[in-house]
């Protein structure tokens, strides 16, 4: 159509460096409602022990979903494939939403984020660049794979957050039905199953990152 142009390869590096500065800068927007609504109506009332370790929970949560944008707006900047560029790019923009309300959710326990947060956004960019330069399938199955722990990460979280803390379990869960969703969609769209060594190398990269991201 008259008047939609295609961007161009330095559009899509501006738009990653506008991306980069919100995430960094802690500003991430969201787009869709509070998953936590309702349990915020009920109140809640946690020990201040348990608030300390559900804000540990939730800010390891927040560095996993930083390392997930940086890896979704690189693998959308690498590729030449306009379709799986808009996949990415959707796929960024949910864990945007995550962004927002596992930061949210950490301030609102009287705690803060990691203090690593341009570390994380760094190497997971790097991360999905050099997956993105092994072909566009690899770069889906890493996809797929990233998601399929990420959803194990999240299930063992819900095992640990406090009994007590609804909100927290409802904004895991919305985040757990994204996660298997994007999984599902980089599975649909051709990705292939990374050999073992690259799924032990990157769950044993996502223990490192979570046990750090607990305390610092």
């Amino acid at each position: 159509m008259e008047g939609i142009r295609k961007l161009t390869p330095v559009d899509r590096w501006l738009s990653v460096l506008q991306s980069a500065v919100t995430v960094l800068s802690g500003a991430p927007e969201c787009a869709r409602p509070d998953p936590a609504a309702a349990e915020r109506a009920g109140g809640e009332d946690l020990a201040q022990e348990e608030k300390k370790r559900a804000a540990a929970l939730m800010r390891v949560n927040h560095v996993g979903e930083i390392c997930a944008q940086a890896l979704y707006e690189a693998q959308a900047v690498a590729t030449k494939d306009e379709q799986l560029r808009a996949v990415f790019l959707q796929a960024a923009s949910e864990e945007s939403d995550h962004l927002a309300w596992t930061r949210g959710r950490v301030e609102e326990l009287g705690d803060r984020v990691s203090l690593l947060v341009p570390l994380w956004y760094t190497g997971a960019f790097a991360i999905g660049f050099a997956a993105s330069a092994l072909g566009d399938r690899v770069s889906l199955g890493f996809m797929a794979e990233t998601e399929r722990q990420v959803e194990q990460h999240l299930l063992s979280h819900l095992d640990r957050l406090p009994p007590g803390d609804g909100i927290s379990r409802a904004i895991v869960e919305q985040m757990k039905t994204d996660e298997i969703g994007h999984a599902r969609t980089a599975l649909e769209r051709g990705g292939l199953d990374l050999p073992w060594p690259a799924r032990l190398a990157m769950k044993l990269a996502a223990r490192v990152m979570t046990t750090t991201a607990y305390y610092i």
